[in-house]
């Protein structure tokens, strides 16, 4: 016996609605997968997470009396056909006082090439308070065949550090600098001028 067409909407109804929701749940978790890596990084930069380390627009008046070593460790990717290395391998700094160092890049293969650096420090407690004024690891960076570039680094440590308990007995801080081929490959140097006056 077939049901009258009125008995049937209620059913109906039921399945629309649970459709709509499993495809507002689903959408809502590709939303929250996509903001993931966003998201995360922000709260990185926000809490120094991890070793990361913040940016800032100016070093504080401040400057402490006492000193801290940072250190420069670099690391290149096999696929990254770069040199990458610290002009320096250390520096002693007050905490408050801008610092400045370079690092030379330089492209050995027969094409040219972007490259990206991602970056943190350790031990990773003091990421919140390491910022970073300028920095090349900000902008993608290209190098035509055989060219070498000096790449500068500006920051301070913050003198909080040493007001915090859990940071007051750090006196060495490592920046580490991990280079790799940029997934968006730049197909000349204007392209990658465009990224800003850090490229």
């Amino acid at each position: 016996m077939t049901r009258p067409p009125s008995m049937m909407r209620p059913g109906l109804r039921r399945q629309g609605t649970t459709v709509v929701l499993l495809l507002a749940v689903i959408a809502g978790m590709g939303g929250l997968t996509a903001a993931s890596v966003p998201l995360y990084r922000i709260f990185c930069a926000a809490t120094g997470f991890g070793g990361t380390t913040r940016r800032a627009a100016a070093a504080p008046r401040d400057v402490a009396q006492a000193f801290v070593t940072v250190r420069f460790d670099t690391d290149v990717s096999p696929e990254l056909a770069w040199d990458f290395r610290p002009l320096v391998s250390e520096v002693r700094v007050h905490p408050g006082e801008q610092s400045q160092v370079f690092f030379r890049a330089v492209n050995r293969s027969a094409e040219g090439i972007t490259g990206r650096a991602v970056y943190n420090v350790t031990p990773t407690k003091v990421g919140l308070y390491f910022d970073k004024l300028q920095c090349f690891c900000f902008n993608a960076q290209y190098l035509a065949p055989g060219e070498s570039k000096d790449m500068a680094v500006v920051f301070f440590v913050d003198p909080d550090m040493l007001k915090d308990p859990d940071t007051s007995d750090v006196h060495t801080i490592t920046l580490s600098y991990s280079l790799f081929k940029a997934a968006n490959q730049q197909t000349d140097r204007q392209k990658t001028d465009k990224l800003g006056p850090n490229s």
